[in-house]
């Protein structure tokens, strides 16, 4: 079974992406509120996917920033992540800090997002 990382959503938003990701692959998910959350996660667990929300609904802090300490850390490098956010010019800079290309809200129930997360959450 894949694993996932929800970072810095809000209730909704966790239960629209759980509810999504499971009706169309076999994961796990897990959810946490900031960045210090999702690395201590990270000592106990390996991440097929990490997304993170652009803004972090409890302490307002940069999904930008997660992402870039994600992708420089040793134990959580390999994890691939994703922005989830509507803004192509958040998405671009995601991308350049080391993200997979991600996607919005507005385009969580659409077949090309479902595709974009195929090769992470499906086993070959």
């Amino acid at each position: 079974m894949r694993s996932v990382l929800l970072v810095g959503h809000c209730g909704a938003d966790t239960a629209s992406l759980t509810r999504m990701l499971q009706a169309h692959f076999t994961v796990r998910i897990e959810s946490s509120a900031t960045l210090a959350d999702s690395l201590a996660l990270a000592q106990r667990a390996k991440f097929d996917l990490v997304l993170v929300n652009r803004i972090l609904d409890q302490d307002g802090s940069q999904g930008l920033d997660v992402i870039r300490e994600w992708v420089s850390t040793a134990r959580t490098a390999d994890s691939p992540v994703m922005l989830v956010s509507n803004y192509a010019s958040a998405q671009q800079e995601a991308i350049e800090a080391g993200a997979q290309p991600g996607f919005g809200k507005q385009s969580l129930h659409l077949p090309e997002t479902r595709d974009s997360l195929r090769p992470f959450l499906e086993s070959p």
